[in-house]
């Protein structure tokens, strides 16, 4: 088991077969949180927390969740984690392939979000650092954000992880009436296997 620490925080992340387990304890909330595979059965508190992040307006072109099988058609069946709280989910994260073209089957665009009482807490970083970590093994070797440019959080989260600036979509999709832009960030793992 791998330990870090910091001056307010201690995680420590344990490797079992496929599944990342980190458990966080903020010395000065005391929350304490792991992060775990994700269920179907978690799906209600998924939804709530997608709802917050639709209600930002910065967080995703939808404006309505989807079903729980839509959601689950539209994301690969790898990397799908959850942050824990006792029994409560409070941010979850997961993959949705790119394209359905074989070339690109290691290429993932990332969804992360936190719950609204959660927020700056490095729960987002914690999940961040599972998907990296399991989409390596699982042979990805691209993973990709699409986000809004006044998502700074999101943004800085990329950044800190090592994603790398693409480019600017322009006017890209018509959002609650607006036409916005997003910002293309990519992260590429550092040993790619050739065929």
């Amino acid at each position: 088991m791998a330990k870090r620490h910091n001056k307010c925080t201690s995680r420590s992340f344990t490797y079992t077969s496929h599944l990342i387990v980190a458990e966080t304890i903020d010395m000065n909330n005391k929350m304490i949180y792991t992060i775990d595979k994700l269920f179907a059965s978690d799906w209600r508190q998924i939804r709530a927390i997608y709802c917050e992040g639709i209600a930002t307006g910065q967080a995703t072109f939808e404006t309505k969740p989807p079903t729980w099988k839509q959601w689950d058609t539209n994301h690969l069946s790898i990397c799908r984690f959850v942050a824990r709280s006792g029994n409560k989910v409070i941010a979850w994260a997961a993959l949705s392939p790119v394209s359905q073209r074989g070339c690109y089957k290691g290429v993932a665009e990332v969804s992360l979000y936190v719950g609204t009482s959660y927020r700056g807490q490095g729960v987002g970083k914690a999940l961040m650092q599972a998907l990296i970590e399991g989409s390596e093994r699982c042979a990805i070797w691209t993973l990709q954000g699409s986000t809004f440019p006044e998502n700074m959080a999101s943004l800085h989260l990329q950044k800190i992880f090592g994603f790398r600036l693409v480019g600017r979509r322009k006017l890209i999709a018509c959002h609650y009436g607006i036409w916005r832009d997003t910002i293309i960030m990519e992260r590429r793992r550092n040993y790619v296997q050739k065929n």
